[in-house]
């Protein structure tokens, strides 16, 4: 088996080995992942965090050994807490960074991959923060660009924006909003929900499409056109901007 970590900012996780293949989501720097496959120009990977798998393009990814992949994996997660920062190279180069990024083995501002070192002079979030933090966060992605597949303040998904919401507080989210679903416990009605908890939405077939987070006064944050405040009901969300529902309300999950 082999093993490598992500050392660029943002990097396209790809549906098939092919640059014109679809972007099922990103690997942020910092990030590491188990390679499953090897070919000449692409690696088939498994990431981390949320075992979620693609294809990345080699020449944006380094390998690292088992023995580092278990260290990281096994310490306390870092994670840069600006919409945008910069890390310093060894040789005083300049490399962007945006929120939610991982910082392995950060101390004093420094953190490395491999041989390589890093100074990182930012607000980093290190330790698992309360309920309440979660539409602290949340705002900070606030009329991001809908990307499919994206996951940072450039470009986001629904999925990709409830998933860094939570991981920037401490918690564990899979990656899509299906899969996500499968999580946490069952609320009957919206009057049970608490800031933060999840919201998921399903189509004309019973597939759950969608997912967002529910705020107070039955309103609700998600990744729709851009990351947006909208009302909630029973029925589902509906438009401020449009006056209609736009998504219909399938469950209501509490995570934390």
């Amino acid at each position: 088996m082999l093993y490598g970590i992500c050392n660029l900012s943002i990097v396209p996780l790809r549906k098939e080995s092919s640059d014109v293949s679809e972007m099922i989501s990103q690997v942020l720097f910092g990030e590491h992942f188990k390679v499953l496959e090897k070919r000449k120009n692409w690696s088939k990977i498994r990431l981390q965090f949320d075992s979620y798998e693609g294809y990345i393009d080699n020449k944006q990814y380094e390998e690292i050994t088992e023995d580092l992949y278990t260290k990281i994996s096994s310490s306390d997660i870092s994670l840069s807490a600006n919409l945008v920062d910069f890390l310093t190279t060894s040789n005083g180069a300049l490399s962007t960074i945006c929120l939610g990024s991982q910082l392995p083995f950060f101390s004093n501002k420094k953190l490395s991959i491999n041989k390589s070192q890093y100074t990182y002079d930012g607000d980093i979030i290190n330790k698992k923060l309360s309920k309440e933090y979660l539409l602290k966060m949340a705002y900070m992605y606030l009329n991001t660009p809908y990307v499919w597949g994206g996951k940072t303040p450039f470009g986001i998904d629904c999925s990709g924006f409830t998933q860094m919401v939570y991981k920037l507080c401490g918690y564990q989210l899979l990656r899509e909003a299906k899969a996500q679903a499968t999580q946490g416990e069952v609320l009957s009605f919206i009057e049970e929900s608490e800031p933060g908890d999840l919201a998921f939405f399903d189509d004309n077939e019973g597939v759950i499409t969608h997912v967002g987070i529910i705020m107070k006064d039955n309103y609700i944050i998600h990744a729709h056109g851009k990351v947006r405040i909208d009302r909630i009901d029973h029925s589902g969300i509906y438009n401020i901007d449009t006056k209609r529902h736009t998504h219909k309300l399938r469950v209501i999950k509490q995570i934390i």
